[in-house]
């Protein structure tokens, strides 16, 4: 079984940077995709940003383009979210999901994805 659990949101100013973590257990973590999504009050679920297995495939919202990179680390089971230049907009609940056919491949589509962690809450305010 597969899990994955989110770290690294708070509350931070804009103009800020943080990064947030996504870590798996369970799996054969590198033949999965990882893909960042985010969800704020009112608003359907934006799919950010993803990365395949492989880590040759990398995909962002144009929202995020220039501002957000992902990355991974396979040997700790972990995907990184760095996001800078914070924006009042970006604040929302981050998940992060596990798509497990996503050795090569990505998508911003979060149907594909199997598997979900419980959220991290990132607040931008002044």
């Amino acid at each position: 079984q597969v899990q994955l659990v989110e770290s690294g949101g708070g509350l931070m100013q804009p103009g800020g940077s943080l990064r947030l973590s996504c870590e798996a257990s369970g799996g054969t973590f590198p033949a999965y995709a990882i893909g960042w999504f985010r969800q704020a009050p009112g608003k359907e679920r934006e799919g950010v940003s993803c990365v395949s297995g492989n880590a040759r495939s990398i995909y962002y919202a144009d929202s995020v383009k220039g501002r957000f990179t992902i990355s991974r680390d396979n040997a700790k089971n972990t995907v990184y979210l760095q996001v800078n230049s914070l924006k009042l907009e970006d604040t929302a609940v981050y998940y992060c999901a596990l798509d497990t056919l996503g050795s090569s491949f990505c998508s911003l589509k979060g149907a594909r994805y199997e598997y979900w962690g419980q959220g991290t809450q990132v607040t931008v305010s002044s």
